[in-house]
């Protein structure tokens, strides 16, 4: 009798183990499965955004610091320490870090600042009576003129992934959109310069901007660098024969940083808001919708620290065209820390000085839609005013 009563306590406690063990498996969910370590391949040349598809996801909240201080976001002084930056739901571990070598020094008086030499360019920056005349051929004329362009597949290179429509809500991109970028692009004088400016916003739409001191140094050493550079010159002699601004180079600078830094009213908010900040930083509305970021440099920093998920490339109107490495004028689909991007129009691998210069002329000289060609590629350059400010200014590619 006793030894019966031993066996049906065994057999009982083997039951309940089991119930238990079942109990933590059900809880799981269903596509569970035991995680494992990636590789990640380390060159020193060249910066490789992970790929990735966990994303961070702020509350409205975390845009009201400078920094993302969350254990779900990187830490500014992890990034500080070279500790490498921390993907949602995946283990640390060390990756590229862009060189910040000088960062520092840019936040000194833009007078006791290094720069780069004079580009000797002589009169290929005077505009021609043609180019004074045809907005589109002193587009084109920036371009030929866009030295620090970089060259894929030497300096950088893409994966587009496969393209969808507009509508189309699945994820068409099996990793990131950037495979590798050169350390030597950011070591660029005018790369490194813009680069050091956009970590200067709180991208919540309608969050009262604060400019330090140094961010205004920053703003104004940029300025100088690039004022050195065959596009910033080209364009100011355009806007000087056209009575825009002066011979000065000093009135010139000052039309610049005015009429990118400045800031104004958007969503009812003053000082909320800059051409900078949204046509290459970006701005996330109340709505939960992503405005302005047509920069390929503010594309990959993101996507290098984990805030990007690159969803594909938009078909583009004209059939049998499709994306690829080499493509430099860009239609595609992404989210930004959570929020979706539907459709954003960039170019990739322009130097922030043409930018500058391209959309700074179309604001200018021309209207909201400018026609134009640069290099291979037939762009409609749209352009929206606020005031004599510019509210937001893009590429699309014509058909």
């Amino acid at each position: 009798m006793q030894r019966i009563t031993v066996i049906l306590t065994l057999k009982l406690n083997q039951q309940k183990e089991q119930s238990e063990q079942g109990s933590r498996v059900s809880n799981r969910p269903h596509n569970y499965k035991k995680e494992e370590a990636e590789p990640w391949q380390d060159n020193s040349n060249r910066h490789s955004p992970r790929p990735h598809k966990e994303q961070y996801r702020p509350q409205q909240q975390d845009y009201e610091s400078e920094s993302f201080n969350t254990s779900n976001r990187p830490n500014k002084s992890n990034e500080d320490n070279n500790e490498g930056w921390q993907t949602v739901g995946k283990p640390s571990r060390q990756t590229h870090k862009v060189p910040k070598d000088n960062w520092n020094s840019y936040k000194l008086p833009a007078d006791e600042q290094q720069y780069s030499n004079e580009v000797e360019v002589g009169a290929r920056v005077e505009p021609s009576q043609d180019e004074l005349a045809d907005l589109s051929r002193a587009c084109e004329k920036l371009w030929d003129l866009d030295l620090n362009r970089l060259v894929p597949g030497k300096d950088y290179e893409i994966d587009c992934g496969e393209g969808k429509k507009v509508y189309q809500k699945e994820d068409m991109a099996q990793g990131s959109l950037f495979t590798w970028v050169s350390d030597d692009v950011f070591r660029k004088p005018t790369y490194a310069r813009f680069l050091s400016l956009l970590d200067n916003y709180n991208p919540h739409q309608g969050s009262k901007e604060v400019v330090t001191s140094e961010e205004k140094q920053e703003q104004a050493s940029f300025i100088e660098e690039i004022s050195r550079t065959a596009p910033i010159k080209y364009l100011h002699k355009f806007l000087a024969s056209k009575g825009i601004t002066s011979g000065s180079l000093q009135d010139f600078k000052r039309l610049l940083t005015s009429l990118w830094f400045d800031l104004y009213s958007r969503c009812g908010t003053s000082g909320s808001s800059s051409a900078c900040e949204h046509v290459f930083v970006g701005e996330i509305k109340q709505n939960s919708e992503v405005s302005g970021f047509h920069n390929w440099l503010q594309f990959y920093l993101e996507e290098v620290k984990g805030n990007i998920d690159y969803q594909g490339y938009i078909f583009p109107r004209r059939r049998g065209s499709t994306a690829d490495s080499e493509t430099q004028l860009l239609t595609i689909q992404f989210e930004w820390n959570g929020v979706l991007k539907s459709v954003s129009s960039t170019l990739v691998g322009v130097s922030p000085e043409f930018e500058i210069a391209l959309y700074t002329l179309c604001f200018f000289i021309g209207q909201e839609d400018n026609h134009i060609q640069i290099g291979p590629y037939a762009v409609n350059i749209k352009c929206y005013r606020l005031g004599n400010q510019i509210g937001s200014v893009f590429p699309i590619a014509d058909s």
